[in-house]
């Protein structure tokens, strides 16, 4: 299936219902011959959550594939980068029509992104249900 997003990685510690994999998340040109002398290419490992397995069917160390469907992956960035976008534009546009100091208009739209984000932070554990990854053995 082409619509779904897959990176490998190593699980890295089993806990009750979740299974945590660290993987190694890479700018694209990080696989370029030239990576090693431009300062664009960077490499990061991440520690991906993956609820809802069987943690006896993994073992710590033993390679793995976190598997996400392709809406996943848009949902959460229109979650990230979306709405905040929608947001701080709109609350700029609203505000530069009521003031005309900048300071002002930078200031509140920059603070109308709070309750977004606390928005967010309370809603996580019903994002984590609607985020799935699952886990695939790696051959």
């Amino acid at each position: 299936m082409g619509n779904r997003i897959k990176h490998s990685g190593i699980v890295d510690k089993i806990e009750d219902d979740c299974v945590k994999v660290r993987i190694v998340q890479s700018a694209a040109c990080s696989s370029c011959n030239a990576a090693r002398l431009c300062n664009a290419a960077e490499k990061k490992e991440k520690i991906v959550n993956v609820y809802n397995v069987v943690p006896e069917d993994f073992s710590v160390g033993e390679k793995v594939t976190v598997v996400a469907s392709s809406q996943v992956g848009m949902n959460a960035v229109l979650l990230a980068f979306g709405v905040p976008f929608l947001i701080l534009v709109g609350v700029a546009f609203l505000t530069s029509r009521i003031t005309d100091e900048e300071p002002i208009v930078a200031l509140v739209s920059i603070c109308s992104l709070i309750p977004y984000y606390v928005a967010l932070y309370f809603n996580r554990h019903r994002m984590q249900e609607k985020f799935t990854f699952t886990l695939e053995k790696t051959k």
